[in-house]
């Protein structure tokens, strides 16, 4: 009788458990379950509480800060290998540390690379994420990486809105790259930020390279934490006679005063993934749930078909 290969596994870290939730839905299964315990000092343990013994499971959950998360997910990786799992799949829709991928002054970590080193260390066999901070993150590892954009939610959304004078902008000149593949997909203009920092989190000036006048302005980043650049690139632009602002951003970790700075800010929108868990706590937040984007990749992966169509750019 020949071999049936057994249908995955979806399971989810506490942080991301309503992410997981939905990607299971989307998926058409339940998500697994795993009971963590936890010690008065703060160690946890992770158990799976069905087996998985020669099945590929996934395992999901982002690893944003505090290192509670990555823990957890690293955990769960050395569990479900000493459980016998054949392949392990690291479902990290947001991957922290990301902004650590090289030494950019004496004497720092490159905590990207040693958080992939981790990873494999662990037990995963295969990553699966969304707009990291650097495409090059992809060269930390030596398993397969399946890289997705959010531009596959973004743009089908910036089209709906049928903008008149659009106008894409980076807020920062990291960022120019995607802006440009924006900018080629909607056929706009591009506008460039260029902002000097006094420290990290701390803009002390910027400036627009382009024209934004009577022009109606999408900010484009891959993630907002104190969201100090972007209201900052929003008022200015809007001082320079823009129409209207908005921002598309992967990943909002929102943490700091950004409710606060994106409610006194010109912005229009700010539109964000579910990636990392947020309480929207404006109205000016719309939330676009990437769960069906995951679930088609992470259904591709098992059935070992192409996810080139996911690639919008």
């Amino acid at each position: 009788m020949p071999y049936q290969v057994p249908e995955p596994k979806i399971f989810a870290c506490t942080q991301s458990m309503e992410l997981g939730q939905k990607i299971a839905k989307s998926y058409g299964t339940d998500l697994g379950k795993v009971l963590f315990s936890r010690y008065s000092d703060g160690e946890f343990q992770p158990s799976f509480e069905e087996s998985i013994r020669g099945t590929r499971i996934f395992i999901i959950g982002s690893t944003h800060p505090g290192p509670e998360n990555l823990m957890e997910m690293l955990l769960m990786i050395d569990a479900a290998k000493r459980a016998s799992a054949r392949h392990i799949t690291a479902v990290m829709p947001y991957f922290g540390w990301a902004r650590q991928d090289r030494k950019d002054k004496p004497r720092v970590p490159i905590a990207a690379k040693l958080v992939a080193k981790m990873l494999e260390t662990a037990g995963a066999t295969r990553i699966i994420t969304m707009d990291l901070h650097a495409d090059q993150i992809q060269g930390f590892f030596e398993k397969p990486v399946d890289h997705l954009f959010a531009s596959t939610l973004f743009l089908p959304y910036l089209k709906k809105l049928k903008l008149k004078n659009l106008t894409i902008a980076s807020p920062d000149m990291g960022g120019s790259k995607r802006a440009y593949a924006y900018s080629k997909a909607l056929s706009s203009d591009v506008v460039i930020c260029y902002k000097q920092r006094a420290k990290a989190n701390k803009i002390s000036h910027m400036e627009l390279i382009g024209e934004v006048t009577d022009r109606n302005v999408v900010l484009v980043d891959d993630m907002v934490d104190t969201a100090g650049t972007l209201t900052k690139a929003a008022d200015l632009m809007m001082e320079r006679g823009a129409l209207s602002v908005r921002a598309i951003t992967t990943h909002g970790l929102l943490s700091g005063n950004a409710y606060e700075r994106i409610e006194k800010s010109k912005l229009q929108e700010l539109i964000i993934t579910d990636s990392i868990p947020t309480d929207a706590k404006s109205d000016k937040i719309k939330v676009l749930s990437c769960a069906d984007l995951f679930a088609d990749v992470m259904h591709r992966v098992h059935h070992n078909t192409s996810i080139a169509s996911k690639f919008i750019m």
